[in-house]
């Protein structure tokens, strides 16, 4: 049973969760993750002084301690099955992460509450949610929880050209324009490829729908920053 709940901590960490069909819109993004909407009902049937337990296991593994054996304790001493545990400390840890994720400047104690309670989550364990976010323990666990964040290689430079094909070898005729890339990422290592001009307007479209997500989460009161 432990071992199951130990593994949950652990993929959690890597951010190994799956959207769910939630309402969103939040801190946790536009889609409540599956986890945390799995540990948002199970919690309402966790007393008080388990939910807490599993809160400071959730937290010690965010500060990257070994909580196997503080996992094993709540298994030995509760009711809670292996499913239950795994789904509830999993889901805490996705919480948590992205809440510690935010700054304090933009992201108020208000918000995370009534985002909380949207889930349904019982007001005493929205509180103490709430001292580890904004409360004196914030800074180790944001620290390290921003640092253990699976992150990959970032693009550093990026340098293209436009080339037409005057023949190939079945057609004597082409003149098919493509795009050639060559991206230079933050590990060292670059990559040529080509692109085909109906997967570079593709790509034109997505990057533009990007921004324009990204325009309409900053205009969100939750992102914007105050003077």
């Amino acid at each position: 049973m432990a071992a199951a709940a130990g593994k949950a901590v652990a993929a959690a960490a890597y951010g190994h969760g799956e959207s769910g069909g939630g309402r969103g819109g939040g801190f946790l993004g536009p889609r409540v993750p599956a986890e945390v909407e799995a540990m948002a009902r199970g919690v309402q049937e966790v007393g008080k002084e388990t939910f807490r337990r599993l809160l400071k296991v959730t937290v010690n593994a965010l500060e990257g301690k070994d909580c196997k054996e503080s996992v094993k304790l709540i298994a030995e001493s509760s009711n809670l099955s292996e499913e239950q545990l795994a789904f509830l400390i999993s889901g805490m840890y996705t919480l948590l992460r992205e809440a510690l994720r935010l700054p304090l400047s933009t992201f108020k104690q208000e918000v995370f509450k009534e985002d909380l309670k949207e889930l349904r989550i019982p007001e005493d364990f929205i509180v103490d949610f709430s001292s580890v976010v904004f409360g004196n323990r914030r800074p180790d666990s944001e620290s390290t929880a921003l640092i253990r964040g699976s992150r990959l290689p970032r693009v550093q430079d990026l340098k293209w050209r436009v080339d037409v094909a005057i023949s190939t070898s079945s057609l004597a005729r082409a003149l098919q324009p493509s795009i050639l890339m060559m991206m230079k990422l933050s590990d060292g290592t670059a990559h040529r490829f080509e692109v085909p001009v109906a997967k570079f307007q593709e790509l034109r479209y997505n990057i533009a729908l990007i921004l324009k997500e990204m325009n309409d989460l900053e205009k969100r009161s939750v992102l914007k920053i105050q003077d």
